[in-house]
């Protein structure tokens, strides 16, 4: 029997999520004055390391309690450049979804980013966290919006890769980070063979930081948003 996603596929859909589909932006009310305001200055984003998303990612456990295991980086690049390979001759309906892939596949010149991942036996599921900083914050809000844009035509869709054909379902979820920006999903995966998988999605953006939490098996439910929540916020601090 085929596997409906790799490991590897999964973490490309962390991926995904945190470079394109970060949520709605809420703008800030503004005041009317008569007066000149004086200039605040931006303050300077943090910038994190590799290792330094890695060793957040490292202290993070599980809804059992188990601490989750760091992908090694050299493992989260292979699945970045064969998800971008495997788009190149994948057939996506309608092209309004295939624009948005292609496009949250980029990931930002710059960027560093950590993954672990957790496995349960008890209900067959795979918890994945992922961790994106970029240089300039404004990066994953114009994401965010190209995203936003384009979610409505994107709620199903079908994808053509390596001789399978998957009808991909999703749901937004009402779902709330510590972040400035939150968003829940929940895509449900077919194959032609009736072959089902579920993944839940919850991803938060705090300035320059962003963090997707991912949880995928055949028995997922939106039930366990709450603990993808608690990952993400874990993340953004």
């Amino acid at each position: 029997m085929k596997k409906m996603l790799t490991p590897l596929g999964i973490l490309f859909v962390a991926v995904l999520a945190l470079t394109g589909c970060g949520g709605s932006t809420n703008a800030g009310s503004t005041a009317a004055s008569t007066s000149t305001p004086t200039p605040t200055p931006t303050p300077t984003p943090k910038t994190y390391t590799n290792e330094e998303l890695a060793s957040i990612i490292a202290q993070l456990k599980d809804d059992q309690g188990k601490p989750l295991t760091v992908v090694p980086a050299a493992q989260l690049d292979q699945g970045v450049i064969a998800a971008k390979q495997m788009l190149k001759s994948a057939v996506i309906t309608p092209p309004a979804c295939a624009a948005l892939a292609n496009s949250n596949a980029q990931v930002p010149d710059g960027a560093t980013y950590a993954a672990g991942q957790s496995l349960s036996a008890a209900d067959k599921s795979l918890t994945v966290i992922t961790a994106l900083a970029v240089k300039d914050p404004t990066v994953l809000a114009g994401q965010t919006k190209k995203s936003a844009d384009a979610l409505a035509q994107c709620s199903t869709f079908t994808i053509e890769a390596g001789g399978q054909k998957i009808t991909t379902q999703t749901q937004p979820l009402p779902e709330k980070t510590s972040g400035e920006q939150s968003m829940g999903a929940l895509t449900t995966q077919v194959l032609a063979s009736g072959q089902k998988s579920t993944t839940l999605t919850v991803t938060g953006v705090k300035g320059n930081l962003g963090a997707t939490a991912v949880k995928t098996g055949a028995s997922v439910t939106a039930d366990s948003a709450a603990e993808l929540v608690k990952l993400v916020n874990a993340v953004l601090g």
